[in-house]
């Protein structure tokens, strides 16, 4: 039986006050930064977000077989998933200005709607648990209220994450643990709740730019945050503060390493390409950064040429070592922009490097 929060009182001492000012200040800070830099970063941060919001539900899966995933060609059924949490987190923003239960559902269905589509689109009907057997909840973890009480609880929830007189960051651990109390879905939950993380940071207009990868911060210390889940649903809010501040400091750190890193590779590419600066081969570089897989025919619709042209361009991307064909044969190749996939991996793997 969660409490409703829709009016609740959310006095801060000083020094969670100034922690987590300081937290908001840092995220607008990284979002800013890197909205003044001309390469594509919003589509890559985005999914390091997703994917680092998909490892903390354990699934797992590296920037080659996700990029493989979001250009349509076979891939592993947890990057495809991944994939689908980038299309959550695309829906997110798109509807953070005005976050209502459709505006959730509708984050729901971007997730789930290719692997379980008969779960899409409305609340759940049935009660579920975490933890335990399958068939009984009787020692389980965490009981999620009765499904009949979600909808009254989501239209609570959705009055308390739409308030204007709160601290922002605050706002939204809260409205994102109380979202993980009700579970309001059989599956899906854990990832469209830090899809609400999302939403309200750049509702709250802390983020206008970039995605700010806050599960990459909370990856580093998965035992610290669901352990501030679980004092949230015990009455005390703090835990869960804490822990999305300290979040967003290990975000903006990673975050940093991963722009600097992908402006090195992109600086090193144009050093080795002999083509002219307008070139659909230096253009190719800039959509290599957010897709570092591609084939012919994608390259030649984000570039607006032929095919014949681009597949020029690819060549030469070929021969300076910014691209190498993972397919075998002539029809149907796909490159690989190993030198991104290489930063991406790295991200991850310091986002799941434990403190």
């Amino acid at each position: 039986m969660p409490a409703l929060i829709a009016d609740l009182d959310l006095p801060l001492d000083t020094e969670l006050h100034a922690l987590t000012e300081e937290a908001a200040s840092e995220l607008a800070r990284f979002d800013a930064e890197v909205g003044q830099i001309a390469a594509p970063f919003e589509a890559v941060l985005l999914r390091a977000e997703s994917a680092a919001s998909s490892e903390i539900e354990h699934l797992s899966s590296g920037a080659r077989e996700i990029a493989l995933a979001e250009l349509g060609v076979q891939a592993s059924e947890n990057a495809q998933l991944i994939v689908g949490n980038v299309r959550a987190m695309q829906a997110a923003l798109a509807l953070s200005e005005a976050i209502d239960g459709s505006a959730i559902l509708e984050m729901h269905r971007a997730l789930l709607e290719h692997s379980s589509p008969d779960i899409v689109g409305h609340w759940r009907d049935q009660q579920v648990w975490i933890g335990s057997s399958s068939l009984w909840p009787h020692t389980a973890q965490f009981v999620p209220p009765h499904h009949d009480r979600v909808p009254a609880l989501m239209d609570d929830l959705v009055a308390f994450a739409n308030r204007v007189d709160l601290p922002v960051l605050a706002q939204t651990a809260i409205a994102h643990a109380q979202f993980e109390t009700i579970h309001p879905f059989p599956d899906g939950n854990g990832r469209v709740g830090r899809s609400l993380i999302q939403a309200m940071l750049r509702g709250g207009e802390l983020t206008r730019n970039v995605v700010v990868p806050v599960s990459a911060g909370l990856l580093r210390d998965t035992g610290r945050y669901f352990d501030a889940l679980s004092a949230y649903r015990s009455g005390d809010v703090t835990p869960i503060i804490h822990s999305l501040a300290y979040a967003s400091f290990a975000a903006v750190q990673n975050g940093r390493i991963l722009v600097a890193d992908l402006e090195t590779v992109q600086a090193e590419w144009r050093g080795s390409i002999r083509a002219r600066q307008d070139s659909a081969a230096h253009r190719l570089v800039g959509i290599l950064l957010r897709q570092p897989v591609i084939g012919a025919a994608a390259a030649a619709a984000q570039l607006g040429v032929s095919t014949v042209n681009a597949q020029v361009a690819i060549d030469r991307l070929v021969d300076a070592g910014v691209l190498t064909q993972i397919t075998d044969g002539r029809r149907n190749r796909i490159w690989l922009a190993k030198d991104v996939v290489r930063v991406l991996d790295e991200f991850a793997a310091r986002a799941k490097r434990r403190r």
